[in-house]
């Protein structure tokens, strides 16, 4: 193992959960506020995984009041509380690129029981 692999093995979390695409997640990130921090959480699809290691993130959409909002997270951010899976979904890409034109019913995913 080179060094650089080495100083990235410490930064990497190894209490997240095992999600991809189509999967709804749960994303509790710590919020800075002036002095004050808080917990908010950000519950929504999760539309793409990408990269590895220490760079690895993911991206969650939802649809809130009739407006779609999406979020890339860094996954090993320390800003990142906890992450917990609310449902996995079935779905056959990696991308799902495709909800962002989509409402209503046709913008679901199919459950995956595991």
């Amino acid at each position: 193992m080179n060094l650089i692999q080495s100083v990235e093995n410490q930064h990497v979390k190894d209490n997240i959960p095992d999600f991809g695409p189509g999967d709804i997640v749960r994303v509790n990130t710590r919020i800075r506020e002036g002095q004050k921090e808080r917990i908010q959480a950000y519950e929504g699809t999760v539309i793409r995984r990408a990269h590895s290691g220490t760079r690895a993130s993911f991206t969650v959409r939802r649809v809130a009041f009739g407006t779609g909002s999406e979020r890339t997270f860094p996954l090993h951010s320390p800003n990142i509380e906890s992450i917990s899976v609310v449902r996995y979904g079935a779905v056959r890409r990696a991308k799902l690129y495709y909800l962002r034109n989509r409402t209503g019913r046709s913008a679901r995913v199919k459950e995956e029981r595991r």
